[in-house]
């Protein structure tokens, strides 16, 4: 289903607030997070099957707690304080980063940062779709993923340049990322009022049975395509440790998440507007297509030719679908169980997540690299032929 904007139509001033909380959040997280996987293997000396499940279940753990909050953001008809407490609970984490000397510290501040994670995202993704206009539900989610990378690649490029500033000081980098975090927290305080509902209904278990079977087929069949399309894209640890494989030096490896969020941040906002016009399964189709030259590239070969082809096309491969997936979940869900609706869908992709790049982990030290990006492959060839059968099942 598509909807069409009016050209009178702007984007509320609360749409754009939540995307720079999102921005500096990101610059905060991606700091440390383009470094720590080189941390933990060339300081903390961790395995890459270690790497893997730490991001995993890091990553698992701020989807699945989705659920929770989406679910209890729904019953008391409330997101913004959720969401305040989820980029605290983020800001809070980043001192445990500059004092972990063990690779359990790393996992306990990693589950604690996605913890918060996990509490603001159904939250703040439902009150993005309860902001704006149902026509332009494509463009807002698009600008908040355009924003939210723009952090991610400005993360990056600040780590960069503190590590050669400071001689590959990782702690004192770490102490650093908590500032931007504090100031996201700053800005959500003052710059984003919630919407009053336009009903105020009575408060209901959003979970009970007669709720859960207004959540339609069609929604469904969206969680189940983004669970297979999680199984697809591990985590971005990987890609920075298959350039530092190549020889990239420790000091460049931010590189690699800059140049993939360039293009994400790039890409983000328009492919979200296209969103608003186009075939929805059509565009993740495509997504899905690049994904798979992503990964056929980064398989091949760790000349940095290859791998900064394959970190491009990840990239662009994340700005046709990230969006699109948030924005198919708002359309396929009633408006009071939007919350539960990302919750459940992100509690979904999270196990896939955590499966996904415990295997890309396992698949590395036992096989090598080019493994595991042929298991991504094949996943995302996987979520290509469910993503066919869901489309041919439509038509008439």
């Amino acid at each position: 289903m598509t909807y069409s904007a009016t050209p009178a139509q702007r984007l509320p001033p609360a749409i754009w607030a939540l995307g720079f909380v999102s921005l500096l959040m990101d610059i905060s997280s991606e700091m440390i997070h383009s470094l720590l996987p080189v941390f933990m293997v060339t300081v903390l000396g961790t395995s890459m099957w270690a790497v893997g499940l730490i991001e995993g279940a890091a990553e698992a753990t701020a989807l699945i707690v989705k659920i929770f909050s989406g679910v209890l953001s729904d019953y008391w008809g409330r997101r913004k304080p959720l969401a305040l407490l989820g980029y605290g609970l983020g800001a809070a984490s980043k001192p445990l980063f500059a004092l972990a000397s063990t690779t359990g510290m790393v996992l306990a501040a990693r589950l604690i940062d996605r913890v918060g994670k996990g509490i603001r995202g159904a939250p703040r993704d439902a009150l993005v779709a309860d902001l704006a206009p149902p026509g332009m539900r494509g463009a807002a989610f698009g600008l908040r993923q355009s924003l939210d990378t723009v952090g991610a690649f400005l993360g990056p490029l600040l780590a960069m340049g503190l590590m050669l500033l400071w001689a590959n000081d990782f702690r004192a980098i770490f102490w650093v990322a908590m500032v931007p975090g504090f100031l996201a927290v700053a800005l959500l305080l003052v710059g984003v009022k919630e919407p009053a509902p336009a009903v105020q209904a009575p408060r209901r278990n959003p979970i009970s049975r007669a709720n859960l079977r207004r959540l339609s087929a069609p929604y469904w069949r969206v969680v189940a395509i983004g669970a297979v399309f999680t199984l697809a894209r591990f985590s971005e640890a990987f890609l920075l440790l298959r350039a530092l494989q190549g020889g990239l030096p420790i000091a460049y490896t931010p590189l690699v998440l800059i140049g993939m969020n360039v293009v994400y941040a790039v890409g983000a906002y328009p492919f979200g507007k296209l969103s608003d016009r186009v075939s929805h399964t059509a565009l993740l189709a495509a997504g899905l297509a690049v994904l798979i030259g992503a990964d056929i590239l980064l398989a091949y070969s760790n000349d940095w030719r290859f791998v900064w082809a394959g970190v491009a096309l990840w990239g662009f491969h994340m700005a046709m679908t990230q969006g699109l997936l948030a924005t198919m979940v708002a359309h396929a869900a009633p408006e009071d169980l939007r919350g539960t609706a990302f919750g459940f869908f992100n509690l979904v992709s999270g196990l896939a997540m955590l499966v996904a790049s415990t295997l890309a982990g396992v698949l590395w030290d036992q096989m090598g690299a080019p493994a595991t990006f042929a298991a991504g492959a094949l996943f995302s060839l996987a979520a290509l032929a469910l993503l066919w059968r869901w489309r041919a099942s439509r038509s008439p």
